[in-house]
């Protein structure tokens, strides 16, 4: 009988059936197989579990988290900067030691709106406090240090009016790099930072590449930095070398003079962008706002007619004081920066020169004017092309009560 179906083919050509041994083995390892799997999974699980309780733990504070008690143990200068978080500052503070960890600076920033408002600078802080303590600490005001800042027309050295000083910008660091720190106020002094202006490479201290050499030519070494810092505020860390402190500022300084466009504004000009400097700080020195153009104007006609500028401001800035007029003793005075006496621009700025006063000096006015006096009450000048206009101006300028 054929078999065409293959119904009774012989058991050596089908899958014979397993002996015991055989197929414990293989029932071994599927057992084997399936526990790996449970294992498997159970580990997964408790990975998800995991990031699930660390998630609610950050979110709803379950577990709790540390923090510090007591009154600490020392004094530290912490940084933030523009654009920081409370979290970020949370971090931060947790670097420095002054926090156990950035939980408990965040919950405790949670009750006081004033975190929301503290500016990029240093802060005096105390290690090892609570959360609690370092937000009170960090939104008081006394608080932050290293403020320095600079106003437009301000000079290097000190100006006296009578008993009245007006710090220069060399006090104004000195006084920036102050902090008490456990009982202790430490400060760049005066002379140390004099010290690094006067010999410190300018290039080394931040000095842009267009005022180097201008600026090494200064008659006196003490001047070398004048007109360099730009009127802004500034943030420094106390505690920082002199070098560090000039550094950060005349750095910082020089981007914002970038930023108004220096020194390509002065290509047209016929002036190298370090003369141009020192125009600003005349016309800064001179006038107020509204004029700094038409002042601009004045002193590039007076410099192409080969005529002295006879600006008092420069007279007054060898002497340090703020006074408008000077007196004919002082103006007879023989020296680099006596525009009575030489003609041509002083060796170096005489004052911190502002964004405005920058673009008058790179861009004045146009007019035939050779002649300029304050002669309205508010700075307001009066101006004139020849020396009599000039002399009616004064008549009227003394008249008005102007000087």
């Amino acid at each position: 009988m054929t078999d065409d179906l293959g119904l009774f083919e012989e058991r050596s050509t089908r899958e014979r059936p397993r002996s015991g041994a055989a197929a414990r083995n293989a029932k071994s390892r599927r057992n084997g197989k399936r526990n790996r799997l449970i294992v498997f999974g159970v580990v997964v699980l408790l990975l998800i579990g995991g990031v699930v309780w660390y998630g609610l733990r950050q979110l709803s504070d379950l577990g709790g988290y540390d923090d510090y008690t007591g009154a600490g143990e020392r004094d530290v200068v912490v940084e933030v900067q523009g654009g920081d978080t409370t979290g970020t500052i949370a971090n931060r503070l947790k670097e420095d030691g002054v926090i156990a960890s950035s939980r408990a600076f965040t919950v405790a920033a949670e009750s006081e709106s004033k975190v929301r408002a503290i500016q990029p600078g240093f802060y005096v802080m105390r290690t090892k406090v609570s959360g609690k303590d370092a937000v009170a600490k960090i939104v008081n005001p006394t608080s932050k240090v290293g403020n320095l800042q600079i106003k437009a027309g301000t000079q290097l050295d000190d100006l006296t009016n009578g008993t009245t000083v007006t710090p220069g910008i060399v006090t104004l660091l000195s006084n920036a790099s102050c902090a008490t720190l456990d009982g202790q106020k430490k400060c760049a002094s005066v002379e140390e930072l004099r010290k690094v202006a006067e010999t410190t490479d300018l290039a080394a201290l931040g000095v842009p590449d267009w005022a180097v050499l201008d600026a090494s030519r200064a008659a006196e070494p003490k001047r070398r930095l004048e007109g360099l810092i730009a009127p802004d505020v500034y943030d420094v860390r106390p505690g920082s070398t002199p070098e560090e402190l000039w550094k950060k500022v005349i750095t910082e300084s020089s981007a914002r003079m970038q930023s108004y466009g220096m020194p390509k504004i002065t290509e047209a000009t016929g002036l190298t962008p370090y003369q141009v400097l020192v125009i600003g700080s005349l016309i800064q020195r001179e006038a107020i706002a509204a004029d700094f153009d038409k002042v601009s104007r004045v002193t590039y006609n007076r410099l192409a007619k080969s005529m002295k500028l006879e600006y008092d401001s420069t007279i007054n800035y060898v002497l340090d004081r703020p006074a408008i007029l000077t007196k004919p003793d002082d103006r007879a005075k023989a020296g680099p920066y006596n525009t009575y006496a030489n003609i041509g621009l002083t060796p170096t700025p005489i004052a911190a020169v502002s964004k405005e006063a920058l673009a008058a000096a790179a861009k004045p006015a146009e007019g035939p004017w050779l002649f300029f006096v304050r002669c309205q009450k508010d700075g307001t000048s009066c101006f004139a092309e020849t020396n009599d206009e000039h002399e009616a101006n004064v008549k009227q300028a003394r008249a008005n009560g102007a000087y």
